[in-house]
């Protein structure tokens, strides 16, 4: 469970939360409790944020990265630890005093139903706690002035990774390879994909 809300300020997250109608609570709690019993890939902060906007909920980004992070939180904490959902409920109660009576049912309402598959979700990635690649682009280019090549107009290739991590959170990182490297990197995918073939 989050901290008290006089500790680490969870006040404005649980607000946030109590600001949504219970419906669009529910379909946003179903969500993450979708991908915390491993239904999907991830958690997908700008269709939730379209969704929120379409029912004409305003927040900012940080205020959505808060409400999401702290029902993340809170249901992988849940799931871990093999809570019902009137423990569920009392733990969000001590956090703190902002929840809305309407909030609470719906949280305990959905963590009735699905409690018990994020804690069996959540033993299985104890044990497979890595991240995932969602998705490689890369795109040739010419090098104009760079700190690792040589001389100018040398060709370089510019790689971008989506990562799912184990949080649930999508990142990306992105880089620049030389010819060479890329072309080592292409080669190691081929070999570890003829490997997985033949598990």
């Amino acid at each position: 469970m989050p901290a008290p809300e006089d500790s680490y300020g969870v006040g404005n997250p649980v607000e946030n939360i109590c600001r949504l109608p219970p419906d669009l609570l529910a379909e946003a709690c179903q969500h993450f409790l979708t991908y915390l019993q491993g239904q999907t890939s991830g958690v997908d902060s700008s269709e939730i944020s379209d969704r929120f906007q379409r029912a004409g909920v305003r927040l900012d980004r940080e205020a959505l990265q808060d409400i999401i992070r702290f029902l993340l939180l809170t249901f992988r904490s849940g799931g871990k630890s093999n809570i019902s959902a009137d423990e569920l409920v009392s733990k969000l109660e001590k956090s703190s005093n902002k929840w809305s009576k309407t909030s609470l049912q719906v949280m305990h309402r959905l963590w009735n139903e699905h409690g018990a598959f994020v804690h069996a979700q959540q033993q299985v990635q104890a044990v497979l706690s890595i991240s995932q690649l969602v998705d490689m682009q890369w795109k040739l280019g010419m090098a104009v002035s760079s700190d690792t090549c040589r001389s100018l107009n040398s060709p370089y290739v510019s790689v971008m990774l989506k990562i799912l991590e184990p949080s649930g959170h999508i990142c990306q990182r992105s880089f620049d390879m030389t010819i060479p490297q890329f072309q080592n990197l292409h080669k190691q995918f081929r070999e570890i994909a003829a490997v997985m073939e033949t598990v």
